[in-house]
């Protein structure tokens, strides 16, 4: 009846599985938890090759700040591109609508300025401001745990109808996320979820009716829940962190309508306002039941804002995994 915990990675290349799987433990526990843990290990999927011993600077663990904006840096830039081509077509339009209503009596299409101004407004803040805007308010807001501002809503990050939405989602991540576009557009997700079929089937196999938890980060918090959702499963803790489950264009390629997964009974999912991956960070608005989730806001320290292990060691993912295993934790 012991517990055990499931772990599933996220984008890039990886340090071999058990250094990878010793470095989450530690990060979490304190302490290598042996048979109490395992990795749901799917990156030589696409990276053959495991990273040298050291720390994994795509997650941005322990990652100097220069390499951590350089690892950042091609999607920061691609969404820049989009952002100014879809601003230069909103000025375009509204400027249309302008003139057409200055000769016809037509009311002109509200326009608005800065973050949040609505879907369809004008803004002139540029998206480079904005992210920096964003390091400030999560040091004035995240207080280690506070939950995140829901009336203010996650970003749509393409404020466009469902198709077209995909059809861009595509198109930036072949360029900036490559294992994301692997993993729904190129054959690899089957694949990457069965690695995490396995490793729960192996956990539950071994806790013998004990407790389980699975733990996701960034791209593995997407398979983690899609084969959750699959079939109920019996967990007693799915935790998500730097995951993008909440933003709209990835929502739209899932498997089916967004939820919580039968058999799951607690879901606490914890982001950094900084992290470009989880650009939105509140889940209970589209997973249902929502008196099963909770957000939190939490302090990433890593160079990216979106390191594993930074994550792991904040108190809102430790205090109910640490509850779950009782003694065996340190």
């Amino acid at each position: 009846m012991e517990p055990r915990i499931v772990y599933v990675h996220g984008n890039g290349d990886k340090p071999r599985e058990e250094l990878l799987k010793s470095q989450w433990d530690k990060a979490l526990f304190g302490i290598d938890m042996g048979s109490g843990s395992r990795m749901a290990y799917w990156a030589p999927l696409l990276h053959p090759v495991p990273l040298p011993d050291g720390p994994d600077l795509l997650d941005g663990a322990a990652a100097p700040a220069e390499e951590a904006r350089e690892a950042v840096a091609p999607a920061v830039e691609a969404t820049e591109e989009f952002v100014a081509r879809t601003l230069a077509e909103a000025r375009a339009d509204t400027a249309e609508h302008t003139e057409r209503a200055g000769s016809t009596g037509e009311a002109a299409p509200a326009t608005g300025t800065g973050v949040g101004a609505g879907v369809g407004s004008v803004t002139d803040e540029p998206l480079a401001g904005w992210l920096r805007d964003m390091g400030y308010l999560a040091e004035a807001l995240a207080q280690d745990g506070g939950p995140p501002p829901e009336a203010a809503g996650g970003p749509r990050v393409l404020p466009l109808p469902a198709f077209a939405r995909t059809s861009l989602f595509r198109l930036l991540v072949r360029h900036t996320f490559k294992d994301v576009h692997a993993y729904f557009f190129g054959g690899a997700g089957p694949a990457i979820r069965d690695v995490v079929r396995q490793a729960l089937d192996e956990a539950r196999e071994g806790a013998a009716g004990g407790p389980l938890a699975v733990v996701g980060h960034s791209l593995g918090s997407i398979a983690a829940y899609e084969v959750l959702a699959e079939e109920p499963r019996g967990v007693d803790l799915f935790v998500t962190i730097g995951s993008p489950l909440a933003i709209t264009e990835i929502q739209d390629v899932l498997a089916g309508p967004p939820g919580v997964p039968a058999g799951v009974a607690v879901w606490r999912n914890a982001s950094d306002l900084r992290d470009l991956v989880a650009m939105d960070h509140t889940l209970r608005p589209e997973y249902a039941p929502v008196h099963l989730v909770s957000d939190h806001l939490v302090l990433n320290t890593s160079g990216t804002h979106h390191g594993a292990r930074e994550y792991l060691a904040t108190g809102p993912v430790r205090e109910p995994v640490r509850a779950l295993f009782g003694g065996l934790a340190t």
